[in-house]
């Protein structure tokens, strides 16, 4: 075998290899944002820095790798389209352009990622974010993701290719066997983006509805967990989705039972599109996760309500894969929305007193620990407290009588007359602390109480 062959086939199986080998064909430097960048079987680079002319060996690279799990090319180059061109001229003047920008370099990205999407058999992650994608871009891109064999996850993050080109990438999306997860987020998408994605669900609803019918022949049970179709679907940042997008998800999200995740945060929703997405909940019991915040004109009862029934079909469903971590890390679980009572099955037949009015009579409730009978210092507490007595020892009159058992452990005794309860001591400490003048015939009644046990 030719050695440059034998170089070439070796350097495809890694990525940085085969790209530091095309950087020393052409005469340049691999660039130090790649290598920094490309982790354990994926990458992902900041595009914004990197020239015109230091693109050809990365692409090339790409194009024929076949190890890579994960693809991410970002660029966070603010677009200003509405702007005036004398004010779009002094914003670049200030801001060198990033080369993402042109034509020519966007086609060969796009390009790059159709060949390595055909060739490879382990690249599950591609996003391409904050790129100018036009449509013969997107042609190309869906070219590459009908012949991807294992692809889960697709984002266009911040690509502004509107209701016209997701329509083409839900034409191919439709039919794709293994992609799960796709991100729209600020795609400037209006509701019809919206009915484009509601047909993709509807149209592989159909095609599910008839592999669960065939495998539920001869008595088997059909995995729905296992069946090819989307899983989630995120929008968020489409202003212009609106009530008329939620009403469209709405009517295909009735009787569907394959999707767990719907974001649509500030999307411009109200009320009226909520509710519909709460009556859908109604009979759906496999949608786990439904984002609907930042949507101001939403109210906060509707919200509480939705969040509710989302939560439970999380608790009900067996989907191995886990959503339900989502309201995890907002503060959520099953019980944040249902009052909780805690109370003392003890205590519920008589009238509480509050600590406060507790400290103000000066008395505690008697609760000693004594030692078990039989063991060595046992002493009841009454025998030691003739012991003092007989002694000679004073005693305190202030109606706590401090009790010192020869085991060292100090007691408080509470004193309370034979006619009276402990339930009838307690009202009567209720009703004292509302009446002042009820509290000094106490304390007379409690000094009376002292000298006679002192007799």
């Amino acid at each position: 075998m030719i050695e440059s062959v034998k170089l070439r086939r070796q350097c495809m199986l890694d990525f940085y290899s085969h790209y530091e080998h095309l950087c020393e064909l052409q005469g340049s430097l691999p660039l130090k944002a790649v290598k920094a960048n490309v982790t354990r079987g994926g990458i992902d680079l900041i595009v914004d820095h990197i020239k015109a002319t230091d693109w050809a060996p990365l692409l090339n690279a790409l194009r024929h790798n076949k190890t890579l799990t994960s693809i991410g090319i970002r660029s966070l180059h603010q677009h200003s389209l509405e702007e005036s061109g004398v004010e779009r001229y002094k914003t670049y003047f200030r801001k060198r352009i990033p080369a993402t920008l042109s034509k020519d370099l966007t086609g060969q990205i796009c390009k790059a990622v159709k060949d390595c999407l055909s060739i490879s058999d382990v690249l599950k992650n591609l996003e391409l974010q904050g790129l100018l994608l036009r449509e013969r871009d997107l042609a190309l891109l869906t070219k590459g993701l009908a012949t991807a064999s294992s692809l889960e996850s697709v984002s266009l993050a911040h690509c502004p290719i509107g209701d016209g080109g997701l329509e083409t990438i839900c034409q191919c999306i439709k039919n794709t066997a293994t992609i799960r997860f796709v991100n729209f987020t600020a795609c400037s998408l209006t509701w019809r983006g919206a009915e484009h994605i509601a047909n993709v669900l509807k149209h592989q609803a159909l095609r599910r509805h008839g592999e669960a019918w065939a495998e539920s022949l001869r008595y088997r049970r059909p995995d729905l967990e296992y069946m090819a179709g989307l899983r989630r679907i995120t929008l968020n940042c489409n202003m212009l989705v609106g009530d008329r997008g939620a009403s469209a998800f709405a009517d295909c999200l009735g009787e569907d039972l394959w999707l767990k995740a719907l974001d649509l945060q500030q999307c411009g929703i109200s009320s009226e599109g909520a509710r519909s997405l709460l009556d859908a909940l109604q009979t759906n019991t496999t949608l786990v996760v439904l984002d609907i915040r930042k949507n101001p004109l939403i109210d906060h009862v509707l919200m509480k309500n939705i969040i509710k029934r989302v939560l439970m079909n999380g608790n009900s469903t067996d989907s191995e894969v886990c959503f339900t971590d989502f309201w995890n890390d907002f503060g959520y679980n099953e019980f944040s929305f249902l009052p909780i009572l805690l109370f003392n099955p003890g205590l519920s037949s008589k009238k509480s007193v509050s600590p406060a009015k507790k400290n103000s009579t000066g008395r505690e409730i008697y609760s000693p620990k004594p030692l078990p009978p039989g063991t060595k210092g046992f002493l009841p507490w009454r025998t030691a407290e003739r012991a003092k007595r007989c002694r000679g020892r004073s005693v305190d009159c202030t109606g706590e009588l401090p009790v010192k058992i020869q085991t060292g452990v100090p007691v408080k005794v509470t004193l309370e007359s034979a006619s009276t309860s402990e339930t009838e001591d307690t009202e009567d400490l209720e009703d004292v602390t509302q009446q002042p003048d009820l509290a000094k015939s106490l304390d007379k009644t409690d000094t009376a109480q002292c000298q006679q046990l002192e007799v």
